[in-house]
C-alpha cells in the first residue's frame, strides 16, 4: 500500500510537470523584445513604455530635375555591399512623370545617385532612374532572401497599376540586379485594395513564406490588409490587420518589416494621417501626421501605440500634409544603435529624408521609477547556458532577477537574494548569481523569471551560450 501511494505521487508529479511544460512558453535561444505583455503575467510598480528616436541628420535632398517635393515611399536596404535607397521621384503634380530611383551609401549617412542610363527624362539617359512605366507611384523593392529565388529575381517588388483611381490592382515585380526590372508574366497578383500608398512585400524566414501588406479603406478610414504567398505570384485572400491599444485611425503607411534581431516579431512606423487638421493655413491641403509604433507576433494582431512615436516637432513646414512618413527599413550602421529614416517638408521645396537612432532592441520597455517595483514572466522554457539581458539604470537603480519554479517557487541558488544588483547600461549582460551565469542545469524545464527594478529599463532578454548573443 505504502509503496503504492509513492508510486501514485510520482506519477502525479509527472503529470503536473508534463502539464506545466506543455502550458509553458518555449523561447528557445531567441531574442525576446519586451515590447508586449506577451511573455508577462504580472506586474507590481513597473509599467511598459514608449521611446522616441533621435533625430540626427539631413541624409538625402530631392532636388534631381526628375524628383521634387512630393518625392515619397521610400525603402532602406542593405546589399551585402552597400546600402541602397529606392524612392519616388515626383515634383509639383501634374510637373512630370512619376519615377522610381535609387540612391547608394557606403555608411547609411552620405548618398548618391548612380547614373544608370536605363531610363530617358528629358532627352538624357544620364540618372538613376530604374522605373518610370506603369507602378511608377509607388514602387516597393525587397531583396529577396528565400534560398529557393531564382537568381535572375532575387529582388523583388510590389507596385500599382493605376494607383489614385477608386479601384486598382497590385502587380508583382522581379529583378537580378536591382535595377533592371520587369512585370512577371500573368495577372496582377492582389486586388482586393486601394493602392495609392506605399504596399510593400517580404519574405517571412520564420514561416516561410512572402507577406504583403497594402492599403484599403474600411468604413472611409484607411486601414492595412495583409496577404501572403508561397510563390511570389500566388497570394491569400487579403485579411483585415487589427490592433490592441489603440482606436481606429487614418494609417497612411505601414513600414512592417520583421525585427532583424529577432524575427519573428513584426514592427511598423504607420504614419498616422489627421485629415480634418490645418496647422498651416496657407498650405493648400488639409491634413497634419505624425509616426506610431507598433508590433506583432502573428502578423495580424498588432501592439498598436496611441502616443506619437515621432512627432513633427517645431519645424511649421514639417507640420501640413503627409509629412514624418517614415521609410519601410531599419539598418544596423554601428553595435548598439539602429536607424529609422522619415520624410521631411512634403510639398514644399527642399523635401528631404531624416535619419534618427534608436536604442538596439529601445522601442519599448520594461520601465520603473525610483520607488521601483517587479515583474514575473508566465512559465518558460528555454535553451542554453546564460542569461543575457539588453537593460539600462541610473546611478542609484538596478536590476536583479529570479529563476522561479513554474509554481513560482524560487529556485535555489538563483533566488533575488543570490543576485548581486546589476546597474549600468548594457546591449548585452550576463546575468550572473552568487553562483555564476550557468543556468544549463534549468534548460527545457519550466521556469519563471522574477524581475526586481528601480529606475530602470529591461528592454529584451535572450538565453544564450556561454559567449553571449
Amino acid at each position: 500500500m505504502h509503496t503504492g501511494r509513492i508510486l501514485l505521487m510520482i506519477s502525479l508529479a509527472m503529470l503536473v510537470s508534463a502539464v506545466q511544460a506543455q502550458r509553458a512558453i518555449d523561447i528557445g535561444s531567441r531574442l525576446e523584445p519586451l515590447w508586449d505583455d506577451y511573455l508577462i503575467e504580472r506586474t507590481d510598480g513597473v509599467k511598459l513604455t514608449l521611446h522616441h528616436p533621435v533625430p540626427q541628420e539631413e541624409v538625402f535632398r530631392f532636388d534631381a530635375p526628375w524628383e521634387g517635393p512630393t518625392s515619397a515611399y521610400v525603402t532602406y536596404l542593405y546589399d551585402g555591399e552597400k546600402y541602397r535607397m529606392y524612392y519616388r521621384g515626383s515634383g509639383d503634380p501634374g510637373s512630370h512623370v512619376e519615377v522610381c530611383c535609387v540612391a547608394e551609401s557606403a555608411d547609411g549617412i552620405h548618398w548618391t545617385r548612380p547614373n544608370l542610363g536605363i531610363f530617358e527624362f528629358a532627352g538624357s539617359k544620364e540618372n538613376n532612374i530604374v522605373w518610370m512605366v506603369a507602378g511608377g507611384h509607388a514602387f516597393a523593392r525587397f531583396k529577396d532572401p528565400n534560398p529557393d529565388a531564382r537568381p535572375n529575381e532575387i529582388y523583388k517588388a510590389v507596385a500599382p497599376e493605376n494607383a489614385g483611381e477608386r479601384v486598382n490592382v497590385l502587380n508583382a515585380f522581379v529583378s537580378a540586379d536591382g535595377y533592371r526590372w520587369k512585370q512577371t508574366d500573368g495577372p496582377p497578383i492582389i486586388t482586393d485594395g486601394r493602392f495609392d500608398s506605399q504596399n510593400l512585400a517580404f519574405w517571412d524566414t520564420e514561416r516561410r513564406e512572402y507577406v504583403c501588406y497594402y492599403r484599403d479603406f474600411r468604413n472611409g478610414i484607411r486601414e492595412i490588409k495583409r496577404a501572403t504567398s508561397k510563390d511570389f505570384l500566388h497570394w491569400s485572400t487579403g485579411e483585415w490587420v487589427t490592433y490592441t491599444g489603440a482606436p481606429p485611425e487614418q494609417l497612411y503607411t505601414n513600414a512592417i518589416t520583421p525585427y532583424f534581431r529577432a524575427p519573428h516579431v513584426y514592427v511598423g512606423f504607420p504614419k498616422r494621417f489627421v485629415l480634418d487638421r490645418k496647422a498651416i493655413e496657407s498650405h493648400k491641403e488639409m491634413g497634419v501626421s505624425d509616426g506610431v509604433f507598433m508590433s506583432s507576433r502573428d502578423g495580424l494582431i498588432f501592439h498598436r501605440w496611441p502616443e506619437a512615436f515621432m512627432r513633427p516637432g517645431l519645424d511649421p513646414m514639417n507640420w501640413t500634409d503627409r509629412n514624418v512618413m517614415a521609410a519601410w527599413g531599419i539598418l544596423e550602421l554601428k553595435p548598439g544603435e539602429i536607424s529609422i529614416y522619415y520624410s521631411q517638408h512634403y510639398r514644399h521645396p527642399g523635401a528631404h529624408m531624416v535619419r534618427a537612432t534608436i536604442r538596439t532592441d529601445g522601442f519599448v520597455s520594461v520601465n520603473s521609477d525610483y520607488q521601483g517595483g517587479e515583474f514575473v514572466t508566465k512559465p518558460l522554457t528555454f535553451e542554453g547556458k546564460e542569461l543575457v539581458i539588453n537593460y539600462s539604470t541610473s546611478a542609484p537603480g538596478e536590476i536583479a532577477l529570479e529563476i522561479q519554479d513554474a509554481d513560482g517557487k524560487p529556485t535555489p541558488g538563483f533566488a533575488m537574494e543570490d543576485c548581486p544588483p546589476i546597474f549600468g547600461d548594457e546591449i548585452e549582460r550576463v546575468v550572473k548569481w552568487k553562483s555564476g551565469s550557468d543556468i544549463s542545469s534549468l534548460a527545457g524545464k519550466p521556469i519563471r523569471l522574477r524581475v526586481r527594478m528601480k529606475d530602470a529599463d529591461l528592454y529584451s532578454i535572450r538565453f544564450a551560450g556561454a559567449t553571449g548573443l
